[in-house]
């Protein structure tokens, strides 16, 4: 099942333990994927992309057991 669910910096934030301004940071170097919608100016990506983009980025913290 896919989960389609559109997240913010702030449920990426929470999802990986993490402040908001942290997560905007790493989109501005480059080491978040694209949003996978943009609304008003603001990026959005499905709560999948970000659950990939985590299991494969350096010390991920995908072990800590979430299940967002």
């Amino acid at each position: 099942m896919t989960d389609r669910r559109l997240w913010s910096y702030k449920e990426i934030a929470a999802h990986i333990g993490v402040q908001t301004d942290t997560v905007r940071s790493y989109r501005k170097h480059g080491l978040l994927p694209a949003p996978d919608l943009t609304e008003g100016g603001k990026p959005y990506w499905f709560a999948d992309t970000i659950r990939a983009w985590v299991a494969r980025r350096p010390g991920n913290r995908s072990r800590r057991g979430s299940t967002d």
